[in-house]
């Protein structure tokens, strides 16, 4: 029961993503008429408070009550984003847009705690899956209402974005709250009370990246979270607005297609991927990433077609989402060393958001520029380079197991729990 509390509650607090991010852009570079710079910057600092509150928030959750850090982390994302409303000056905005990053941020690897906490092992992915389902449906809900109530024309058009991200964080952080009041960890989750004991931030990070699993892991975390997520809430939609000449609402339909599909196909995924091996499904998400983006390329010499072209690959995309999610956070959890789930889950979503904080600045650069093609090369780039992480995680993974088998512990899977898992995984 606990579970469904948190998929529901991480549903309704990710209606503020779908609601204000897809068209924060615009609002911020024509509505407000305060240039692309300012909107490419405030998605960055949107990052940049996710790079400060992940692993942050991660250290919290491996040392005190995670229900308690997800409470406090969306009400101030509830406060960051309401904010906004009263934003006037580029300055106000972009400090609303770090706060709404720091909260929304800091509410994630804390959830994701509390999934391996209250949930037995061998029904993690499949409930990482769900989760991952309800938030894009949150997200499908808050770009549907906000396609068809935001009013890009006006100054206090995105208002009603504004609001609905702060009410659906504040009803999450009710139901968290509801649900852990009396929370104790699964007996068969494979972890224990007395493992929590992180250490300095310094030791933390030697202590993960001497896996060279880790270490790949981080790798593909880094080249996929670049090659979709960092676009997602500013490169793409430039690129559809300043080279393929789409519309704002097509921008939001996109959104919308992207959530609808991963919603439509999460279970089916899910069952048909079961036996299948982490690292093999990590592949074919960079693949079908390069996909993704060789479809957007060819948007931009079809204009009569650019904008269905533009939609079809958010949800070419979103196939991809449905092993993204489900596959990558319990790996990464399973490896972790003893007493650091919650670090290293922080530490993993602080690389990917230092990387994609980067992302809209990149995308401004180039498509300033008028260098599409860079723009569009760079991102092909960067998702073959996480096939081929996936790979070498692969070969690490597989002859981690080999290694164990020849010594003769136990069965062909390691010995322990958590390795058994990132095998399985």
């Amino acid at each position: 029961m606990r579970a469904k509390l948190l998929i529901l509650a991480s549903s309704i607090g990710m209606l503020g993503w779908g609601a204000v991010l897809p068209y924060q852009y615009a609002y911020a570079a024509d509505t407000r008429t305060w240039g692309s710079l300012a909107a490419a910057a405030a998605s960055s600092l949107f990052s940049v408070g996710a790079l400060v509150a992940a692993p942050f928030a991660g250290r919290l959750s491996d040392r005190f009550n995670p229900v308690l850090v997800v409470v406090l982390a969306q009400l101030l994302a509830a406060l960051g984003v309401g904010g906004l409303v009263l934003a006037d000056t580029p300055s106000t905005f972009l400090v609303g847009m770090f706060v709404f990053g720091l909260g929304l941020s800091a509410a994630m690897p804390a959830k994701q705690v509390l999934v391996l906490r209250w949930v037995a092992a061998q029904d993690r992915r499949k409930v990482f899956a769900y989760k991952f389902t309800g938030e894009a449906i949150g997200m499908a809900i808050g770009a549907y209402v906000a396609g068809h109530l935001v009013d890009l024309s006006r100054a206090d058009g995105l208002d009603v974005g504004f609001l609905t991200a702060a009410l659906g964080f504040v009803v999450s952080t009710a139901i968290v709250a509801g649900a852990g009041a009396r929370a104790t960890i699964h007996p068969e989750s494979g972890l224990d009370s007395t493992d929590a004991s992180p250490g300095r931030p310094i030791e933390a990070l030697r202590a993960i990246f001497a896996s060279p699993a880790l270490r790949w892991t981080a790798v593909i975390t880094v080249t996929l979270a670049l090659g979709f997520y960092a676009q997602f809430e500013a490169g793409l939609p430039a690129y559809a607005i300043t080279v393929l000449d789409v519309d704002s609402r097509a921008i939001g339909t996109a959104a919308a297609v992207n959530s609808i599909i991963i919603v439509a196909l999460q279970v089916v995924v899910v069952r048909v991927t079961a036996r299948r091996s982490a690292p093999t499904l990590l592949m074919a998400v960079g693949s079908i990433w390069v996909l993704a983006w060789l479809i957007l390329s060819a948007a931009q010499f079809r204009p009569e077609i650019a904008a269905a072209l533009f939609v079809t690959t958010f949800g070419v995309f979103a196939i991809g989402e449905t092993m993204y999610s489900p596959v990558l956070n319990p790996l990464t959890a399973s490896l972790a060393p003893k007493g650091m789930v919650g670090q290293t889950l922080g530490t993993f979503a602080a690389l990917q958001t230092t990387f994609s904080a980067l992302g809209p600045l990149v995308a401004g650069a180039l498509l300033g520029a008028g260098l599409a093609n860079g723009f569009l090369g760079l991102h092909i780039g960067v998702s073959v380079l996480a096939v081929y992480a996936a790979w070498r995680l692969r070969r690490v993974l597989g002859s981690r197991a080999h290694t164990s088998s020849s010594t003769g512990v136990g069965s062909s899977l390691p010995a322990s729990p958590t390795e058994r898992e990132s095998v399985a995984a």
